[in-house]
């Protein structure tokens, strides 16, 4: 939902071509980081239905690159957006 607006904005703002690459580079980002999270929480899931500590940290690490992406991609939307909000 968070790219779907992103990328109505920035058609209505109308970004420069290095604009619209960061913009899709930074979306595609975050879903890559989103597959490869499920991926790893299924692998977990396959290889163990019990509670193990390392599945769990693995599951929390694929998590946390998730988080991160997502951080990454609001600093992304300011630096994009910001200079033509102000």
């Amino acid at each position: 939902m968070a790219a779907l607006i992103a990328v109505i904005c920035a058609f209505l703002i109308k970004l420069t071509p290095i604009e619209w690459g960061l913009l899709l580079l930074t979306i595609f980002m975050v879903l890559v980081a989103e597959v490869i999270n499920t991926a790893i929480e299924k692998t977990v899931d396959l290889v163990t239905e019990d509670f193990h500590p390392l599945a769990k940290m693995a599951k929390n690490i694929a998590a946390g690159a998730v988080l991160l992406t997502a951080i990454n991609a609001i600093l992304m939307a300011v630096v994009i957006f910001g200079k033509h909000i102000l």
